[in-house]
């Protein structure tokens, strides 16, 4: 029933094949790295009932089921054999196990494998002597009616010549018959001395079940009541429960008893090198000021972290978004889905192996890797908690603003967390436009600016009192077994009435086992935000994921301070999921790390959620895991730029799932593009022969100028694109599609 063993796996084309720890039982084959795993950690199980077994040389062994193949070898071909055999024994327990399950059993099913094979082997061999008696019962009524017919024909007799053939052929027939019925009986007997030696065990079993059963339910009462009580725990101290134990006394009060206000305080590390962060939340009674605002919280009172006026409050609220949407028109009806994908299965070794060092925006890639949308699309998503803004203008305090800023940096990153895809990489003078100004209250564009290197302008404006504008260039670096993606360029945000101007720029994005195993992606690195009015910054670590550590996957903290360097709020969440802030009241020195430096202790208020990340649409996995807002941005619209991405016929080729002609439809639009660039290059030979200078390409909608606070050379929005869509002249588009 059990079989274990050493086996060498198949893992990738980097580190070959592996020594693994392999487990047969229960017609399932499990492996672990080491032996001491299996008593947490499985690597992988494959169900042999539906398995292909399959031996490819003396020593190799393959075993597929659906997608999933292991590709093992043995030491030798006499282990290999034990390996085939006992494989192959148990493939066939599995199929008679899964082809013998009873559906009378009711409620009450074997809990185990072992339990169920214990229990089907009997019922199979009770089934077969059911078919010997039922074809001893056939045999019987034959040879009994022919018996009838003899014995009238006897009777019939009229001459003493045929009597004696009658009475033979009668004796044969009584022959079968007592011939038939004893085996008739013995198959009886069999049946009933096999129930009998098996009723005992099948009782023994059905017993083991129901106290199984009534276990299962004390087990699922006593968790029921765990969670009740940690809920309750929870709504008592939000923030009670982190990774990391506070020192031995720091509960209790000078008195030696515990009080309230030490058992809910929460401590946080000072932001360093590498910021650990301690919490255990401070009582909100002892530091509340009845009708206070938050106007005063960067001064580090307590008391102004009200928790009915603020701010902070209105973001778990739909009556702020009710109270600032009364001026917008209802929003349109946009689709909800596109197309699922198709299954297409594609050699990504044979493409990848000869671009190792490339620049990825030089590689030439089918639309099998591509998501059908375009990098200008991909940056319009940053806006999907655009909403953080509009709330941040609200604000009276420039550290509190500092926080709903830092909560949405974080937020353009939680739709990449499945997105392992690429996007389209947009043609040179391509645009993309956003306008929901009467739903939303913001309009954004985008435009391709370079192409080598790939460089994107952005620039949104809100009626809501904010305006954002970006120049991205994205650099990426095919390193072999993973894919690096830096974006090079600041973002720029302000805010109409306060004049605060907030500069950041974006974190390295890695998509990890590019050539073997299931992609994923990971954002490590550090955000400086920047407020160039009061000189605010908030300081946020993307924390990069380890195997082997124990913090919350795709973590991000930081700490923000005001000019002086004071600090105010801790931000803590993780980018895929959510951002809190909690309110400093205190701060004192703590201990002394192992690397010399004394850390810092805040003590802080209970957290409050800033942003939360939407649940993605039903379906989602098979439309590239787009969010809702994703889903609309390829959505056909009329009166759009000639030049917008939503008119890209390979991308809406892609979309439709019609990946063939896709492919066909973007070698001829990036052959297009070549051919422009290269009369581009000849026009600049010529015009320096003649020693005349050239500008190269100039964007349609922005122009280049010097930042004044990076002192980089970027593009802005010069103005000029809504009224050419109000007026339907685009007469200064280029032909690009």
């Amino acid at each position: 029933d059990t079989y274990k063993g050493w086996l060498f796996k198949w893992t990738n084309y980097l580190k070959g094949y592996q020594r693994r720890w392999f487990v047969l039982s229960n017609g399932l084959l499990s492996y672990y790295r080491t032996q001491a795993e299996m008593a947490h950690t499985c690597r992988g199980t494959i169900n042999l009932s539906t398995a292909h077994i399959d031996t490819e040389d003396s020593c190799n062994i393959v075993l597929s089921n659906g997608g999933r193949t292991y590709h093992l070898k043995a030491n030798s071909e006499v282990e290999r054999q034990r390996w085939v055999t006992a494989l192959e024994l148990a493939k066939a327990k599995a199929i008679r196990m899964r082809n013998n399950q009873s559906d009378d059993s009711g409620d009450e099913e074997p809990a185990s494998q072992s339990d169920k094979s214990e229990l089907h082997g009997p019922l199979k061999t009770l089934s077969s002597k059911l078919e010997d008696l039922s074809t001893c019962n056939e045999l019987i009524a034959k040879h009994g009616a022919a018996l009838q017919r003899s014995l009238s024909e006897l009777e019939n007799l009229r001459l003493p010549a045929d009597s004696g053939e009658k009475i033979k052929a009668v004796n044969e027939r009584a022959t079968l018959f007592r011939i038939t019925s004893n085996a008739m009986i013995n198959a009886c007997r069999d049946f009933l001395d096999l129930a009998e030696s098996h009723s005992r065990k099948w009782q023994r079993l059905l017993q083991h079940e129901r106290e199984q059963r009534i276990r299962l339910e004390e087990t699922i009462e006593q968790l029921a009541k765990q969670h009740n009580s940690l809920e309750r725990a929870c709504r008592g101290a939000p923030a009670a429960a982190r990774d990391v134990s506070v020192p031995a006394g720091s509960a209790q009060s000078a008195k030696g008893e515990a009080s309230d206000e030490d058992e809910e305080t929460e401590y946080f590390d000072a932001m360093e090198d590498a910021p650990a962060f301690i919490t255990v939340t401070a009582d909100p009674k002892h530091h509340r000021r009845s009708g206070s605002n938050l106007s005063g919280a960067s001064e580090g009172h307590p008391e102004d972290w009200n928790l009915e006026d603020s701010v902070f409050e209105s973001s778990n609220q739909s009556s702020y978004n009710e109270s600032m949407g009364k001026d917008l028109l209802p929003r349109k009806r946009r689709r909800s889905r596109i197309p699922d994908k198709p299954n297409y299965s594609l050699n990504l070794w044979s493409i990848m192996k000869n671009c190792i060092g490339k620049e990825l925006s030089k590689i030439p890639m089918p639309v099998n890797f591509n998501e059908p949308l375009s990098m200008l699309q991909r940056l319009t998503e940053d806006l999907e908690y655009h909403e953080l803004l509009d709330k941040a203008v609200k604000c009276e305090s420039s550290t509190e603003q500092m926080c709903f800023v830092a909560a949405f940096s974080v937020s353009s990153y939680s739709t990449t967390v499945h997105r392992t895809a690429k996007p389209f990489n947009p043609l040179l003078g391509e645009t993309y436009e956003l306008d929901r100004l009467e739903e939303l209250g913001f309009r954004s564009l985008c435009e391709q600016v370079s192409h080598h290197p790939p460089a994107a302008a952005h620039h949104v404006y809100s009626r809501r009192g904010w305006t954002l504008w970006q120049d991205i260039t994205i650099s990426s670096k095919f390193r072999g077994k993973y894919l690096s993606i830096m974006p090079l360029g600041a973002i720029h945000l302000e805010f109409h009435s306060s004049g605060n101007h907030y500069v950041w720029r974006k974190v390295t994005s890695t998509v990890h086992n590019i050539i073997v195993g299931k992609l994923w992606i990971d954002q490590s690195g550090e955000i400086e935000i920047v407020n160039h009015k009061s000189k605010d910054k908030c300081q946020l670590k993307f924390t990069p994921y380890s195997y082997f550590s124990r913090d919350v996957p795709r973590k991000v903290t930081g700490v923000v301070s005001d000019a002086d360097g004071q600090a105010h709020y801790v931000m803590s969440g993780t980018w895929d999921e959510k951002m809190e802030c909690s309110k400093i009241v205190h701060s004192s020195h703590g201990s002394t790390s192992t690397e010399g430096k004394q850390k810092t202790v805040y003590q802080t208020l209970s957290p409050k959620v800033l942003w939360r990340k939407y649940p993605l649409p039903e379906n989602a996995e098979n439309m590239y895991f787009f969010s809702e807002l994703a889903l609309t941005l390829n959505e056909p619209e009329e009166r759009v730029a000639p030049t917008d991405s939503r008119l890209r016929p390979d991308q809406r080729l892609m979309e439709s799932g019609r990946w063939d002609e896709a492919n066909v439809e973007k070698q001829r639009l990036e052959e297009k593009q070549r051919a422009v660039r290269r009369r581009r290059e000849a026009e600049a030979v010529e015009a320096l022969e003649e020693g005349k200078d050239y500008e190269g390409y100039i964007p349609l909608w922005f122009e280049r100028k010097v930042d004044a606070i990076t002192g980089e050379l970027i593009c802005v929005y010069k103005g000029g694109y809504w009224e050419a869509k109000d007026k339907q002249d685009w007469s200064v588009c280029p032909d690009i599609f």
